[in-house]
């Protein structure tokens, strides 16, 4: 199969599974995902109170974008932003699903350019997307495009060297991000540790490059697990979930 053909059948298979909004809801509100995008928020709550501090007596200037929103935004999660916010989805069904009027919504696909102008947003977010992209690094770079100066971006992403992980590689299995049988994780092409996330947000020009996690966890059998948050902010590059905010210079 040529590039373009991994490509079309990757957009495709996604596609099938997330075009109509419901595996989007099917996970966000259990408690693992919840933490991620609890701190997605607050990461971008703290960019959001720096860019305003810096906005003057004119008011925020910019909105607050969010990419691959899926059928339930994150800034549903943030009341009082003072930024308009605009929701982007390849799968217009999703986007349907979302709460009506509270946000500017736009079908998109993020392989190719963003039909957005240079310097035109004060924020981006984007969830649980980057692993799905032949070249995350080409979404990277268009983000740094339509961002202000100083602009932020939050993003999250499954991390290929969890705790787990890591033991299970010991061992001689494979992590289960790059599982090609498992009934979604097959779709993760691009997986990340924390710093290889690292690099590639500084290789885009992003500075201020911080990483958060959710939870540092262990199997323990009989699908259990044993999570700790204490450790996850201790030893982010463990955790389950990498929650990365990063800025375009000023």
């Amino acid at each position: 199969m040529t590039g373009g053909g991994a490509a079309a059948a990757a957009w495709e298979a996604n596609s099938r599974c997330y075009g109509d909004g419901r595996a989007t809801l099917a996970y966000v509100d259990d408690p693992y995902h919840a933490v991620r995008r609890r701190l997605i928020g607050a990461a971008l709550l703290d960019a959001v109170d720096d860019l305003d501090a810096g906005d003057g007596p004119g008011g925020p200037a910019g909105a607050l974008l969010e990419l691959g929103a899926g059928a339930r935004s994150i800034f549903d999660s943030l009341p009082g932003l003072r930024r308009p916010t605009v929701v982007a989805d390849l799968s217009w069904p999703a986007l349907t699903e979302l709460t009506a009027g509270r946000h500017r919504p736009v079908r998109l696909d993020v392989t190719r350019p963003l039909p957005l102008a240079d310097r035109s947003v004060a924020g981006v977010v984007a969830a649980e997307l980057i692993e799905h992209l032949y070249h995350p690094g080409a979404l990277l770079a268009e983000i740094a495009r339509v961002l202000r100066p100083g602009g932020a971006l939050v993003l999250s992403t499954p991390n290929l060297a969890t705790l787990q992980d890591r033991i299970r590689f010991l061992l001689g299995r494979s992590p289960r991000q790059v599982d090609p049988m498992h009934r979604y994780l097959h779709l993760h092409i691009r997986p990340f540790t924390a710093q290889m996330l690292r690099r590639i947000l500084r290789a885009a020009g992003f500075v201020d490059v911080s990483i958060r996690s959710n939870y540092v966890g262990v199997h323990v059998g009989r699908g259990r697990w044993l999570q700790s948050r204490l450790l996850a902010r201790l030893f982010p590059g463990l955790g389950g979930s990498l929650v990365a905010s990063a800025r375009r210079p000023w």
